[in-house]
């Protein structure tokens, strides 16, 4: 445990740096913000790219482990939900903190930290729930609060998640690099050399983004933040082991890349929904704070135990 929880501090530390950077006002918004648009559209992208580009296929598309994934994460996404409802939260209000506990960053960082913890093999999965996050509980998210405020679903609705589907530049990086595996095609040497190149500015470029965004959190609501915080960190990897290990079970490095993932602290781009929409973003940003702040000691745990399970090390 301890030599696990010392391999992830690097990263944790990184995102410190990033937060006493953008605290201090080292690096103002304006600066935090560009950093992370490189991160998001192009080093991330890269990345993405690359390793789903080099994969074989049936590494990069499994419907089998994606549906366990979309399965577990469903559940969890109905049983937070449905507790926000029976509080007497409206409908978008519940959607918004069914996502909080239940989309991981696992694109900032669950890419670069279990990469290297995982090996490079958890990558092509990585990006198959990356995927699902995007497609299925992205969606999903505009639809339930543009439909409880119109007051029904409309084709406007479906135009709106279809244009951001289209220009999430990690989606469009995934859906590239899946078609051009499907090919079975090499990528032509210098392409490949230059997205290496692009890509290796992902991992500390991510990693800063994240604490440069927690020095703009709050720390409101935090009975709601903990549970929710909670939800996140526990009850989404209880959940997906429980199918991945008992129910439909996959293959034990795939179900370690699953948990691990499902243990990610809450992604910070459902602040950004919440700010456009207006839906409890004070919420999302204590939860994101929270998740983040525990999940230095609960992220090392999950993946000491998948480890051990997988045989990985």
């Amino acid at each position: 445990m301890l030599e696990i929880f010392l391999k992830t501090l690097p990263f944790f530390m990184l995102i410190g740096v990033g937060y006493g950077a953008a605290a201090t006002k080292f690096f103002s918004e304006e600066a935090s913000a560009a950093v992370t648009r490189f991160v998001f559209y192009f080093a991330l992208s890269a990345m993405l790219l690359r390793f789903s580009a080099n994969l074989s296929f049936s590494e990069v598309f499994d419907p089998h482990f994606m549906g366990v994934y979309l399965w577990a994460t469903g559940l969890v996404y109905l049983i937070v939900s449905g507790i926000s409802m029976w509080r007497g939260v409206p409908i978008e209000e519940a959607a918004v903190e069914a996502q909080c506990a239940v989309i991981g960053n696992i694109g900032f960082l669950g890419i670069p930290m279990l990469g290297l913890l995982l090996g490079e093999r958890a990558v092509g999965y990585i990006m198959m729930m990356l995927a699902v996050d995007l497609l299925v509980f992205g969606s999903l998210i505009v639809i339930l609060i543009t439909g409880s405020r119109e007051g029904r679903i409309s084709w406007r609705i479906f135009r709106t998640v279809g244009r951001g589907l289209v220009t999430n530049p990690m989606l469009v990086a995934i859906f590239l690099g899946f078609s051009w595996s499907a090919l079975d095609w090499p990528i032509p040497g210098p392409v490949n050399e230059f997205l290496a190149l692009l890509g290796a500015a992902a991992t500390p470029g991510a990693l800063f983004a994240i604490g440069a965004s927690l020095a703009s959190k709050s720390a409101e609501r935090l009975s709601v933040a903990v549970w929710l915080s909670f939800g996140k960190l526990v009850l989404h990897p209880a959940a997906i082991a429980l199918a991945a290990l008992v129910i439909w079970p996959v293959e034990p490095y795939a179900a370690a890349v699953m948990i691990a993932s499902a243990a990610l602290p809450t992604a910070g781009n459902i602040f950004i929904i919440a700010q456009h929409y207006g839906v409890a973003p004070q919420r999302v940003s204590a939860t994101i704070l929270v998740s983040t702040a525990a999940s230095i000691a609960t992220v090392s745990l999950v993946i000491a135990w998948v480890s051990g399970y997988a045989g990985i090390g």
